[in-house]
């Protein structure tokens, strides 16, 4: 008998035929003879609702009430699935992120698992039943409801899996997999197979809305094999598990791309140690975090910073690069909320030489500026226009083939 760990989107359980036909899936795994807990996420759009409701009542609502109120999506959520599985004749009991023993540090919307209590989770499995918990949410030292962050069921999922050691970790959502490119963009993206950890970690920070990051990191880190596939279809999924051998034969995995950027500069610096430092440890201060960097040669004893931020965070950057620009005698700040970052992906980039002049080429070919480009061993980004995104992610994906299918590899997982 295996233990499994399935988790349920909102787009899985939007309404009550949905949430009917996930209690049929759990079953079914049921029935196979697995241990089951289940991670389900608020019903359709309730946390987009709870959050403008909230925005109708207060601009600048406390962060701990956000917490308790945004919790109270996915408890709706396990309470209606758990009536549905017993419904089918099936025991379930529905537990909050406290009564499932998920402690987290005392930060609101993104706190952080230090560690679970596995106790009642493991009674009620003995007992045969199917746990049913609620995603996205923990409980303080302080005894306070915390959230994890967008995505963070995810999380509540893989965490769930890595302290119960469950076989496999299954993504149930409302597309097939992970796919070559987003397939609501290019019409021929093909959904693939397997990926590392790291592409998936890699997609998942470069825009790739399949998973969270953060859950992705914890399922590298536990060796924790994840399963994403549709909740509608019997289809076979992805599974994202440790890098092998014979992934080296892929050189690109996928396009990804980020519309959600906004490049910041700032002009005319004084060029001494300590300059960029202090610039950097005053946006971290403020918990901005920022993706690309480029410093520009020093000139007449001045040089210029620009980096990329989220569209999110942009008035609060603002304000931040203005004190500093008066502080250090800046001559100008200024920013470009018309831009966009593309990038490929592929475990097998550490292997094969060239990919990053084929990318650039391709981009000069359609007569599209590069004006940013950052790397890692398995990515290449790029910033450019925000006009010329869809285009860029169309050609690269064209260029590179990804629409064509590959050989099957024989890769080992624990997977069920």
């Amino acid at each position: 008998m295996a233990l499994i760990v399935q988790k349920f989107g909102g787009s899985s359980v939007a309404d009550a035929k949905k949430i009917k036909a996930v209690a049929k899936i759990i079953i079914k795994t049921k029935e196979k003879g697995h241990q089951l807990v289940v991670v389900v996420s608020a019903t359709g759009n309730t946390t987009n609702k709870l959050l403008k409701l909230a925005a109708e009542i207060v601009d600048v609502p406390c962060e701990r009430e956000m917490d308790m109120l945004l919790s109270a999506g996915e408890q709706i959520s396990i309470a209606l699935l758990s009536m549905a599985i017993k419904a089918q004749k099936n025991d379930a009991i529905s537990l909050t992120g406290a009564q499932a023993g998920i402690c987290t540090d005392g930060v609101y919307n993104k706190a952080r698992i230090t560690g679970i209590k596995t106790k009642k989770l493991k009674k009620e499995l003995k007992k045969g039943k199917i746990v049913v918990v609620a995603g996205f949410q923990g409980i303080s030292p302080g005894e306070d409801i915390t959230t994890l962050g967008r995505g963070g069921s995810d999380l509540t999922a893989v965490a769930l899996a890595v302290v119960l050691k469950a076989q496999v970790c299954e993504i149930y959502t409302d597309v097939s997999g992970v796919y070559t490119a987003d397939p609501r963009i290019v019409r021929d993206a093909r959904k693939t197979d397997y990926l590392s950890f790291d592409e998936m970690l890699e997609m998942a920070g470069l825009g790739a809305q399949v998973m969270q990051a953060r859950s992705v990191e914890m399922a590298k880190k536990f060796n924790v094999d994840l399963h994403i596939r549709s909740t509608f279809s019997q289809e076979k999924g992805t599974v994202i598990t440790k890098e092998v051998s014979c992934m080296e034969d892929v050189v690109v995995s996928g396009v990804t791309y980020d519309a959600d950027q906004v490049k910041m500069s700032i002009i005319e610096l004084p060029d001494k140690p300590g300059i960029a430092a202090h610039l950097f440890n005053e946006l971290a201060k403020k918990e901005i975090n920022v993706d690309m960097i480029i410093q520009s040669s020093a000139r007449d004893g001045v040089n210029n910073i620009s980096f990329t931020i989220s569209r999110t965070v942009l008035k609060k950057t603002l304000d931040i690069m203005n004190e500093i620009k008066k502080k250090l005698r800046a001559k100008e700040v200024f920013y470009d909320n018309k831009v966009a970052k593309v990038s490929l992906v592929g475990v097998g980039m550490k292997s094969h030489a060239g990919v990053a002049s084929k990318m650039f080429s391709i981009l000069a070919a359609e007569k599209i500026n590069i004006e940013m480009i950052s790397t890692s061993e398995i990515r290449i980004s790029c910033v450019i226009k925000e006009k010329n995104l869809l285009k860029a992610v169309r050609v690269l994906h064209k260029k590179f083939k990804l629409n064509q299918k590959l050989a099957k590899k024989n890769i080992s997982t624990r997977k069920s």
